[in-house]
């Protein structure tokens, strides 16, 4: 992983460039130079020895002219000001090609969750909640799931916020558990959402899944729904990994034997299941290094940005990336791979499926009416297609590669909502 010091530099340099390749007005591209509202918070959290620890939590607003922010909060120990700024800008612009009615937001804490016990979870999650209690809100700031955060402490913020607000809402909040108004699909929407989006880049390429190897860094819930979706093409998933390391096999791998054995054992592991019986297969254990320059068809990196860099993008063989996490590439590695005509699907696109099913989940507390699972993938379908299609015309009719085509159309929408408000043009001439 990059410095994420580093990491917002990354993203506001290629804004800038996506920015003028976009021909916006400099009044649009200046609005998203900086991010609204940035707020740092200590939190006290009362541990289980009967201490006190004081943990660092963030929480960004990025820019809000198409509507309230979203975005999710994230358990890391590397979660920092930069870090949280960047994703924040990546979910404004994510938000826009979805053609969704908000802004961007992002928010974490530096803690390692893995070294808390459960309760010791809870009063942290309850602790950012409290911190944040007038910086969020259903039509204001709406959170959800992100790294090392799940439907449970999802549960346990909604409820803080009702405890202090001493009222029911639970569209403060989307990725909760089903039975607290959380939505079907949300669990597999990111992952879902990627697949869809290879899918209609493979009808365009004339792919034949069985004859494309996949490789995929990071095999957390995103990562497991793409390759069973993937898998079930008969796409070949030569590769995964986890933090604690890779697996390869050129056979490839059967995805459910593999995720069985990871939430029995807690990490990744080449076997093969019937049942409850898992046994080895034959694979090459590898580092999460080795797997971003495998020679592979697809390389799918699911894990945590800035994972190729100016240090290894002249390794990568894969001739397609899609990029599941957050900003895996950094710009000025992105400029190698495409001098080396790599086709890279952008993040803010490819992840786009988690933040539409959250949309879902909030437009469904509002109304107070629960959608089917069959309805919500079909609505997801309906809005990742389109997004794809407008992104992949873009790119080919101005012939500019797939990020840039989905930056012009996320920066020409906010610029239409700039420019409703009045832009220097406009008051410059005197119109009325």
């Amino acid at each position: 992983m990059s410095n994420t010091n580093d990491i917002y530099q990354d993203a506001l340099n290629r804004l800038r460039q996506m920015g003028q390749d976009a021909d916006v007005s400099p009044e649009v591209l200046d609005s998203l130079m900086r991010a609204e509202v940035v707020v740092t918070v200590s939190l006290p959290v009362r541990m289980d020895d009967g201490s006190t620890k004081y943990f660092t939590g963030y929480r960004c607003h990025y820019n809000d002219v198409l509507g309230p922010t979203k975005g999710g909060i994230r358990f890391h120990p590397q979660v920092s000001r930069s870090e949280v700024q960047a994703l924040a800008l990546w979910m404004t612009i994510k938000c826009a090609i979805a053609g969704l009615p908000y802004g961007g937001a992002k928010g974490g804490v530096e803690v390692n969750p893995k070294a808390l016990s459960p309760m010791e979870l809870e009063r942290l999650s309850r602790a950012y909640v409290r911190a944040m209690a007038d910086f969020i809100g259903p039509d204001i700031d709406i959170p959800a799931p992100d790294v090392y955060t799940n439907a449970r402490i999802m549960g346990w913020m909604m409820d803080e916020y009702e405890t202090i607000k001493r009222r029911r809402s639970p569209a403060v909040i989307t990725g909760k558990p089903i039975s607290l108004g959380g939505s079907l699909g949300r669990d597999e929407a990111t992952g879902r959402g990627a697949y869809l989006c290879i899918r209609e880049m493979a009808t365009r390429l004339g792919w034949v899944p069985a004859e494309i190897r996949v490789a995929i860094q990071g095999f957390g819930n995103a990562g497991y729904h793409v390759a069973r979706l993937l898998q079930k093409d008969g796409y070949r998933i030569v590769a995964i990994s986890d933090s604690k390391g890779a697996i390869y096999s050129e056979e490839g791998f059967d995805i459910e034997s593999i995720w069985t054995h990871k939430m029995q054992a807690s990490q990744v592991q080449g076997v093969y299941c019937e049942h409850a019986i898992c046994e080895l297969v034959e694979h090459k254990n590898i580092s999460n290094d080795e797997l971003l320059e495998l020679d592979v068809d697809l390389l799918i990196p699911a894990a945590l940005e800035g994972v190729i860099t100016t240090k290894n993008a002249a390794n990568i063989k894969a001739t397609h990336i899609v990029e599941v996490a957050n900003g895996p590439i950094l710009s000025e590695a992105e400029n190698i791979l495409l001098e080396r005509n790599k086709i890279i699907l952008p993040d803010v696109l490819a992840n786009s499926g988690g933040v539409i099913v959250s949309y879902f989940e909030w437009v469904q507390n509002r109304s107070g009416y629960a959608w089917s699972l069959d309805e919500i993938r079909a609505r997801l379908e309906e809005m990742i297609v389109k997004a794809f299609n407008e992104v992949w015309h873009t790119s080919m009719h101005e012939e500019r590669s797939l990020r840039s085509a989905a930056y012009t159309m996320a920066l020409r929408r906010i610029g239409d909502a700039v420019a409703a408000h009045g832009t220097r043009e406009y008051f410059k001439n005197g119109k009325k």
